[in-house]
């Protein structure tokens, strides 16, 4: 199975899942890129690669396209856990997972033709603290603040949910607007390791609308993360109920937030492809 790989997509953000132990070259970050590359590789939103762990049952590595690495994927994680059950690494249909964040625990809630179909993650706290997001905020949490650009300036809300995340309220969504400003936001320096950018809309206390650029990947149809960081702005702010529908541009999450701030996401996954990397891909990398 040496140089085996599985890809599949949550909601259109598509992910390249391969096994540390099954690889015959070094994942640099020019391997990354070129693999992740639509045109000279396999093309993906990026890589998943299986590790071993002490503290969980798996442990991931999450390998943006340009070669940088993620604390957390919620699209991401929820594909890992399909393959781990599609591909019988696990028997159970609950099991943990390791991430550069910390641990989170993965179920598979429904299959199809004995493989997993609708998986629930848990993703963690939300967390408000500036300095731990992290963000450069006068203040203790960083709720509707002005982040300055060169042409415009925006009302920022920032949390993490293990990876940081700049949330901003709109009365209507431009996919145009964030394809524009998303890049000047990821790499402003009030962010000292770069953000996620989410433009949000409230559509009803069950249901927010989003649009996304990801921090290392660019505009996206959709992440789990970014699903998780505007339903707990939009609950911090009280404009919606702690369950609720966040639509993205490849569809729906079902987010459940407690009180403690505890974050759960449950949506569907699909493979798209699995197969071996050429050797003639293997010698450019």
């Amino acid at each position: 199975m040496q140089n085996f790989f599985v890809k599949s997509h949550g909601l259109g953000n598509d992910y390249i899942v391969l096994d540390q132990y099954e690889i015959g070259f070094e994942l640099t970050e020019k391997a990354i890129r070129r693999i992740c590359d639509v045109h000279y590789g396999i093309g993906s939103d990026g890589i998943l690669l299986k590790v071993p762990s002490n503290s969980a049952n798996f442990g991931v590595r999450i390998l943006n396209p340009d070669g940088s690495e993620a604390e957390k994927s919620g699209n991401g994680l929820r594909i890992f856990a399909k393959y781990l059950y599609d591909y019988k690494f696990s028997q159970d249909k609950a099991f943990s997972i390791e991430t550069p964040a910390g641990l989170v625990r993965a179920e598979i809630i429904e299959e199809h033709n004995n493989r997993a179909k609708i998986v629930k993650v848990d993703m963690g706290k939300a967390n408000f603290i500036s300095d731990e997001i992290p963000v450069k905020c006068k203040h203790v949490e960083c709720l509707d603040e002005t982040l300055i650009l060169e042409s415009r300036n925006y009302l920022i809300n920032c949390v993490s949910v293990g990876n940081p995340h700049c949330v901003i309220l709109k009365d209507c969504l431009d996919e145009e607007e964030i394809k524009k400003f998303g890049p000047q936001i990821e790499k402003h320096p009030m962010f000292p390791n770069r953000i996620n950018v989410q433009f949000a809309k409230v559509v009803s206390p069950a249901e927010v609308e989003v649009i996304i650029w990801e921090r290392g990947a660019g505009w996206t149809l959709a992440s789990g993360s970014s699903a998780c960081a505007v339903a707990a702005v939009m609950v911090k702010k009280g404009l919606t109920e702690r369950t609720m529908a966040v639509k993205m541009t490849g569809g729906s999450l079902k987010i459940e937030i407690d009180e403690t701030w505890n974050l759960k996401m449950t949506g569907e996954v699909k493979e798209i492809a699995s197969g071996f990397l050429n050797p003639e891909l293997i010698a450019d990398l």
